[in-house]
């Protein structure tokens, strides 16, 4: 599946701005799964010092600063992207169970796994504690398969937590969300992350987007699709597994990554300092549209 995708986000300041500063985390990144086409940054007004690095966990992250004096800043992401999920993926990651890999990410410092282990302890969003283990603790029993667990707890979430963007905001504490099941999908992100690290699984947080179908007979409203979050989990040999709380879904061909980490705080996609500017006003808008299919090779192996 081939996709266009454009996300623009506009800040209007009641004074002007003299300089900002800032940092996005706004360019698709290539998985094994996922190839970026192309990818551009459009910034108004014109931004001097634009650079692009590959941080930490392998995102890309752009830099810029605008020099002159500004009452509004426009970023626009636009990006082309093909996802192929491979299917062998779940089948190989179902074949263990979840304590068995448990005890493996305790007691082996395979380097091969490494990097798994960073995923396994509290980051600045996300701390481990006891509720969130009682919570996920009914989906792991036994020695049950690790999808198959897994996808009960994601399950639970989506059924036990409602979507409601009027009760958290992004700093909202993790276990206030686990106490009143209430936010959005960042929250539910953070949940599903939360609870797997707490009984000894390696988690990350994934951004990104997901494509928005219109009702039977209504037309598709541009800018209806918003950016998405969801959860991975280390899965051994078969690399990583990709799962949406929100949606109640594992993510296949809708689903578009952009960049992963710890937590949201280290894939926030725009982040800034700024000289003036007053109070300030922020809008978003996304549009996930489906693009001709163009042949891509894709080459499948462990995330």
């Amino acid at each position: 599946m081939n996709f266009h995708v454009t996300h623009s986000t506009r800040y209007t300041y009641s004074a002007p701005v003299s300089q900002c500063w800032n940092q996005a985390c706004l360019l698709p990144r290539e998985t094994p799964n996922q190839k970026c086409l192309s990818s551009e940054l459009q910034i108004s007004p014109t931004a001097s010092g634009v650079r692009e690095r590959t941080d930490f966990f392998g995102n890309r992250i752009s830099h810029f600063a605008i020099q002159s004096s500004h009452k509004e800043l426009q970023v626009t992401a636009i990006s082309d992207i093909a996802v192929s999920p491979d299917p062998k993926v779940l089948l190989t990651a179902n074949l263990q169970g979840w304590d068995s890999l448990r005890k493996r990410l305790a007691a082996e410092k395979d380097p091969a796994r490494l990097d798994s282990l960073l995923y396994l302890y509290d980051s600045p969003m996300v701390l481990r504690a006891d509720p969130l283990a009682e919570y996920a603790r009914s989906s792991f029993q036994g020695d049950r398969p690790l999808v198959e667990a897994v996808e009960d707890l994601m399950r639970r979430i989506y059924r036990d937590f409602a979507y409601d963007p009027a009760v958290t905001t992004i700093a909202t504490p993790l276990l206030d969300v686990l106490k009143t099941r209430r936010g959005v999908c960042q929250d539910f992100a953070h949940v599903g992350v939360g609870c797997l690290r707490s009984i000894g699984l390696a988690a990350r947080y994934v951004s990104g987007y997901i494509e928005t179908l219109p009702a039977p007979g209504k037309e598709r409203l541009v800018g209806a699709d918003a950016s998405h979050a969801w959860f991975s989990v280390y899965a051994g040999e078969a690399g990583w597994v990709d799962f949406d709380p929100t949606n109640n879904q594992i993510p296949s061909e809708q689903h578009i990554t952009v960049a992963w980490g710890r937590d949201f705080s280290d894939v926030s996609p725009l982040r800034g300092v700024a000289l003036g500017g007053g109070k300030h006003k922020v809008s978003v808008s996304v549009d996930v549209a489906r693009a001709p299919n163009k042949i891509i090779n894709f080459q499948f192996q462990s995330q």
